[in-house]
């Protein structure tokens, strides 16, 4: 069995301090394929002193130098494309076209932050002063399972187009992705001490980066809960916080909506990662008026998922099980159950595969239009006019993402613009990698991304006088 004892720190493939192996399973198989040996607080110390010990260079590199840091970074990446699609493939449990796109996402994370930092005003004028943005110091990146690859390069090509260095903790489900795109970082060539990867666990690694006096920042995406965590750690060194937290989005559509083009846009939506992402769009409000047809054509669309070809897997049994404790209470509750249910898909003896599953008759209040399941559940709820509809998609904790779809403009838009959520996608989805992403409410702090993902790491100082 293959065992992944290597971190990254002061720019050297080390065997970590830390003795605790945890076992990675294939999702689609369940048989345990490797053990990666965990990283714990000595590791991620000597981690932060490298980076900090590193950040004086990087505070007096060049706009210049760090945009050629971020070319040899993409370059890097992109020279082992296939590899890095057909490893996470195979650790996750993913579909092929979701891991080409996360792989594409991290390639292209480098250039789009090379555009910004070629154009960002880093000082400005205000009456007699000089406000200049500095780097902030030693930022820690706390990365989920869910994107990896993307997580762990958009957070860094931001870090270092600040002019900060990094200390990054993914997690340890994404142990062989971790171990992959280590070794590109590695051989973009960037200075020892810039980049640091200790893989462990949120408990220990992610522990001590929170509390530890020498980080200046954290970007953590996650749970709300462990964000909440970190935020309360936080505040006791007054770090800053980026946090990209959970969601629960809306998919609202309008009465004169297409529901050729809607339902299985809302399908996709609610399935992405097999349903493990926080942008899912898993509560789908429709027009009481158009109920019936909105189950007919969910009915016939739900096919369009197919389990294995277009869905895979939940990452571990845990999350399966979570999942399927959560169709439950939506059958205990009182919910209509449409397509799916219980178990696996026909077929399927072995591996975490979850059925495409849609509930309708759902009242707002019931526990599966709440809280994240992260799978493949869909509550369809109904709505009796769009002041109703703009009420029930902001009654949530949460106010990551949205969707709205219908055929007149001007009301599309109008809805938009009531909803309570970090992004709101009309009439489909798209991809502009330079919008702000983030959330209201329990959805986060901060923003990433584009300028407004720059300014987060970056601190106003104030220059007056000759």
């Amino acid at each position: 069995m293959k065992t992944i004892n290597h971190i990254y720190i002061n720019g050297q493939f080390v065997i970590p301090h830390g003795n605790e192996l945890f076992d990675l399973v294939n999702p689609t198989t369940e048989e345990t394929v490797a053990q990666v040996q965990l990283a714990d607080v000595e590791d991620t110390r000597l981690a932060i002193a490298a980076a900090k010990a590193a950040f004086p260079m990087m505070r007096s590199s060049s706009r210049e130098q760090r945009m050629d840091w971020l070319q040899q970074l993409h370059d890097a990446v992109k020279s082992r494309e296939v590899e890095l699609i057909d490893t996470m493939v195979e650790e996750y449990g993913c579909m092929p076209v979701f891991a080409q796109g996360t792989v594409n996402h991290a390639i292209d994370s480098f250039m789009q932050m090379r555009d910004v930092l070629a154009r960002f005003p880093f000082e400005t004028r205000v009456g007699n002063a000089r406000v200049i943005m500095e780097p902030l110091g030693v930022v820690g990146l706390i990365t989920p399972w869910n994107g990896n690859y993307g997580f762990i390069a958009s957070k860094l090509a931001t870090v270092i187009a600040s002019g900060s260095t990094a200390v990054i903790k993914p997690s340890e489900l994404s142990a062989r992705q971790t171990a992959l795109i280590t070794e590109c970082l590695h051989a973009a060539g960037l200075p020892n001490g810039v980049i640091n990867i200790v893989t462990g666990r949120g408990d220990v690694v992610g522990a001590e980066i929170t509390r530890h006096p020498d980080i200046a920042k954290i970007s953590f995406t996650g749970s709300t809960a462990v964000g909440k965590t970190i935020a309360r750690g936080a505040v006791d060194t007054l770090k800053r916080v980026t946090l990209e937290l959970g969601g629960k989005s809306a998919n609202v559509l309008l009465d004169d909506v297409s529901l050729e083009e809607a339902i299985p846009l809302a399908l996709q939506v609610m399935s992405w990662n097999s349903g493990q992402a926080c942008i899912a769009g898993t509560r789908l409000l429709v027009h009481e008026n158009r109920l019936e047809e909105v189950k007919a054509q969910l009915r016939q669309d739900i096919s369009l998922l197919e389990p294995g070809k277009n869905v895979g897997t939940a990452v571990t049994a845990q999350q399966y099980e979570r999942v399927q404790a959560y169709i439950r209470k939506g059958i205990e509750e009182g919910a209509e159950l449409l397509c799916g249910g219980e178990g696996r898909p026909q077929g399927f003896e072995r591996g975490y595969y979850v059925k495409p599953t849609v509930f309708v008759n759902v009242r707002n209040d019931m526990t599966i239009a709440q809280q994240e399941i992260f799978g493949p559940v869909l509550s369809v709820i109904t709505y009796k006019d769009d002041a109703e509809a703009i009420a029930i998609a902001n009654d949530t904790l949460y106010g990551l993402q949205a969707y709205v779809s219908g055929k007149d403009v001007q009301r599309t838009q109008a809805i938009a613009s009531q909803l309570i959520a970090g992004r709101v996608f009309v009439n489909g989805v798209y991809n502009e990698p330079q919008v702000p992403f983030g959330g209201f409410k329990q959805s986060g702090i901060g923003r990433e991304f584009g300028t407004f993902g720059l300014e987060g790491y970056l601190e106003p100082k104030a220059i007056m006088g000759q």
